[in-house]
């Protein structure tokens, strides 16, 4: 444990500097990664979510081939901006054998990226923590969000999502010696981290069944990015983690000294997210989405279900079907 505690904690530290990058303002091999600088701005304002009308959040706008405003935009920019994670093996990651970010949600930043600017590699990537997704699409600081997100009621007020491109659900991570069982009684007492501004936070507010999971002056456990909670809870500075299930399978991965404690306990969409109003761009990543899940066994979606995520999340058969409204 104490090995991949070294590693993961290296990976936690990757600097967000821009990298790569061929002199003329086009992203080479589509592998430029930045975090602060000012992106693009939107015009217009993006008209406020309705609470009471929220029944069906995973519902999205049907898909559309056309351009509109905001593709001309991006297709004027000569390159995408995507918020991603880089510190979540499987999903979104620095591989160190190359340096290169990989996984499969970068597989399907780099699909968008081909149908909107005939190329996958005209990618800005913005590596941005869990808790500043909804903000930097709302402050123009990324176009999309493709970062394990998660659609639910709350979200849809603030940002505008496409279909489900995943399945997920919460689920406890802890040493395989504990006695911890799952989202259960066998959490009273025990302390317990969740990224800042994730769906398991909001599940243990909910029901924590005695689980001490708040920061207070002495000890922080709730962090920016998942992947700090394996780093505390490999330095024993807490007993759990609950996160998605998805993300809970790669950390799994990472460590063999640690294992998933019973079965989900919710169900869970992610979808990539872009900002309220820009529905010609919110179509067309969802004409995308048809056809990465089309071709059955053959379809873009399930080879790169085999290739990042087979061996961690087992029996996935196929993508969620897609929701119109």
């Amino acid at each position: 444990m104490a090995a991949a505690c070294a590693l993961t904690a290296a990976a936690t530290m990757i600097p967000l500097a821009l990298s790569g990058g061929s002199g003329d303002g086009t992203p080479s091999a589509g592998q430029r990664v930045a975090q602060a600088a000012p992106a693009r701005s939107t015009p217009g304002k993006a008209a406020p979510g309705k609470a009471e009308s929220c029944t069906d959040p995973e519902a999205s706008l049907t898909p559309s081939g056309a351009d509109g405003p905001t593709i001309d935009r991006i297709k004027k920019a000569g390159h995408l901006v995507v918020g991603v994670d880089q510190n979540s093996y499987r999903w979104g990651y620095r591989d160190p054998a190359n340096d290169r970010l990989d996984g499969f949600d970068i597989a399907l930043v780099r699909a968008i990226a081909k149908n909107i600017l005939g190329s996958e590699d005209k990618v800005t990537y913005r590596a941005i923590p869990t808790n500043q997704r909804i903000e930097a699409l709302q402050e123009n600081k990324v176009d999309i969000v493709v970062r394990t997100m998660t659609i639910n009621c709350e979200r849809v007020r603030q940002v505008a999502f496409s279909t489900a491109y995943f399945q997920a659900g919460q689920q406890v991570l802890a040493p395989k010696g504990s006695t911890i069982t799952g989202y259960n009684d066998t959490l009273n007492g025990k302390k317990v981290c969740t990224a800042t501004g994730s769906t398991a936070y909001d599940a243990l507010k909910a029901k924590s069944y005695g689980a001490v999971f708040a920061d207070t002056p002495t000890e922080q456990r709730t962090v920016p990015n998942q992947l700090d909670c394996l780093v505390k809870l490999q330095l024993g500075l807490v007993d759990a983690v609950v996160t998605d299930n998805a993300l809970a399978a790669g950390q799994a991965a990472q460590d063999p000294a640690v294992d998933l404690k019973g079965g989900p306990f919710t169900t869970e969409y992610y979808g990539v997210a872009t900002k309220l109003g820009n529905d010609d761009l919110v179509r067309r990543i969802n004409q995308v989405l048809v056809d990465y899940r089309s071709g059955g066994a053959e379809s873009p979606w399930m080879k790169a279900y085999r290739k990042w995520l087979s061996a961690d999340l087992k029996g996935i058969t196929g993508p969620p079907a897609p929701k119109y409204r």
